[in-house]
């Protein structure tokens, strides 16, 4: 496998909120906080209702940023994505047709793995980073394994679980960002619960640079 690839890029604050349930009323006031905080990846799962029309919002309302969908299982749910504008696809397991499907209409694939078996099956199809999921399953000294022999311009994302208090210890081990679930977004919190909690995430992770 050659190491000279496309990576996924890395913004300045490598954390992707997983809006898990956000509704297309709460999408521009909810993605503007975490703008403003700092987050310029967006990812907004599938399995709920409104979540592309949540997605072509986010869009609309945040040009510079990247966003994208969760959850995404097949080629049909690739090619909605893309029609809704999205551009970065994640998934929870490692399919190589929506890996391929998504770098054929030039959307960021980022997938689901779970071991380097199927880390480096993900990278043959063509993924742009890895998502580690879920990572309380896969603790720092076996990320920091996986880090050893996968090519190292290849950024891993660990998701499920994060905390701010959890990022060092995962960085230290070779994590390159992070998916954020729960502890950063739920359905019915209000804006400034949200933006507290994603200063105390950006104010964890630009702690590890000092």
């Amino acid at each position: 496998m050659s190491t000279q690839r496309t990576n996924i890029p890395l913004p300045a604050l490598p954390l992707i909120p997983i809006l898990r349930g956000l509704t297309p009323a709460e999408a521009e006031p909810v993605g503007k906080a975490l703008f403003a905080a700092g987050f310029t990846m967006l990812e907004v799962p599938l399995n709920r209702p409104g979540a592309l029309e949540c997605i072509a919002i986010l869009r609309r309302t945040l040009p510079s940023a990247i966003v994208g969908a969760g959850t995404v299982l097949s080629v049909e749910h690739v090619e909605a994505v893309a029609l809704a504008g999205g551009q970065l696809i994640v998934s929870p397991d490692c399919n190589p047709d929506v890996i391929k499907a998504s770098v054929a209409m030039g959307l960021w694939s980022l997938p689901g793995v779970a071991t380097p078996s199927e880390a480096f099956s993900a990278l043959r199809a063509g993924a742009h980073g890895l998502k580690a999921f879920p990572a309380e399953a896969i603790p720092p000294a076996a990320l920091k394994a996986w880090r050893a022999v996968l090519p190292a311009e290849v950024a891993l994302f660990p998701v499920g679980g994060i905390t701010p208090d959890r990022l060092a210890i995962y960085h230290d081990a070779g994590a390159n960002g992070f998916g954020i679930g729960g502890a950063l977004y739920a359905p019915g919190l209000s804006l400034d619960i949200i933006a507290a909690r994603a200063k105390e995430f950006a104010a964890a992770w630009r702690a590890l640079s000092r």
